[in-house]
């Protein structure tokens, strides 16, 4: 989300969301609050600091630790205070594995973690076991809730297919086989104990992976899906797996007259601004031909399909992000009617 200040952005959330709020990050905070920042800071015996590059891992825990685990702790303050009493689904974010990997620094080579398998198996261990940590404490704080684990891993493509560079950014890191990327995907889901949800909003989305590793739903860009990918989509669907399909705007397009074009401001999906129902039954109609392309009972969208926001809402205004949130939860509503007008019957 966007802005500095995790008491009115929980508030947004729970407002616009109020049946599957999140825990929202505000990187706009500086670090320790971005993706890689928030996930290592729960890490457990692995300490990191901030260089002017990025995060690194470090020979002793400092003060870029600390003040990560301390912005981390007062959202979580906000969490309980917003949503005491809540009873319902709850969703909280970390960065995965393979991205935390590929975005932290080992401490004298300059290169990422990830060319160093010995240091991908460490940091995977660490999170697993801090992950379970942060599940453990959020229950406590909200007593009521059903918590849902999402692991974003923008990264893992680009893991896959070798295209990480290396510190000199003259070659690439050597592309990682299917079976470790499953296998520490694998343990930190376990090590959640929880739903979980892999999330990846780039342009080539490993779902073989993904369904493999043990993830319960995964989280995409519909506009981002290349052509011959969506076999994947419904092989994870066929498989029971959620989707949670990312086809609202984050920031409306310039009304240009492209009204209902897709994919042109990457990662966005834009579409030119309008009624709000209309774009939100526009976003619940996308989802409803993706089914239908893909050749899935209709009756199976509503209860497999959540509507979100294409990508992340940090590049958004506030009243952007609010309004994204809104459509999201609209369309989400308009489903079940929206596919009972097609006339399509069950099977």
């Amino acid at each position: 989300m966007p802005g500095t200040n995790p008491a009115e952005a929980m508030r947004v959330v729970a407002g616009e969301l109020p049946d599957f709020p999140h825990l929202p990050e505000l990187p706009d905070r500086g670090p320790g609050s971005d993706l890689t920042g928030r996930a290592a800071s729960l890490l457990v015996e692995i300490p990191v600091e901030v260089t002017p590059r990025g995060w690194r891992l470090a020979e002793r825990p400092g003060r870029d630790l600390i003040r990560a685990r301390s912005m981390l702790s007062s959202d979580l303050d906000v969490l309980e205070e917003v949503l005491d009493g809540y009873r319902g689904s709850l969703k909280i974010q970390l960065c995965g594995p393979w991205t935390l990997a590929a975005t932290l620094e080992l401490p004298r080579t300059l290169n990422v973690a990830i060319a160093d398998p010995g240091a991908v198996a460490d940091l995977t261990a660490s999170l697993a076991e801090g992950a379970a940590a942060n599940v453990a404490e959020i229950a406590k704080r909200v007593p009521g809730a059903r918590i849902v684990v999402q692991l974003d891993e923008p990264a893992l493509a680009a893991v896959a297919g070798g295209e990480v560079p290396t510190a000199s950014g003259f070659s690439r890191i050597a592309p990682v086989e299917a079976e470790t990327l499953r296998e520490r995907l694998a343990q930190v889901i376990a090590g959640t104990g929880k739903y979980t949800v892999i999330h990846s909003c780039s342009a080539a989305v490993p779902f073989g992976i993904i369904r493999a590793a043990g993830a319960h739903a995964v989280s995409f860009d519909l506009s981002q899906l290349r052509r011959g990918e969506e076999d994947g989509v419904a092989e994870a669907a066929e498989a029971g797996l959620g989707l949670l399909t990312g086809v609202v705007p984050a920031v409306p397009a310039p009304d240009t007259g492209t009204a209902g074009t897709t994919g042109q401001q990457a990662p966005t999906g834009t579409v030119a601004p309008g009624d709000g129902s209309a774009e939100a039954r526009q976003a619940a109609e996308r989802v409803i031909r993706l089914w239908q392309r893909l050749g899935l009972p209709l009756a199976t969208c509503p209860e497999q399909a959540v509507i979100t926001p294409a990508c992340g809402l940090v590049g958004a205004s506030p009243s952007q992000a609010r309004a994204a949130l809104t459509r999201c939860r609209e369309a989400g509503s308009m489903l079940a009617e929206l596919i009972e007008e097609t006339g399509e019957e069950p099977r």
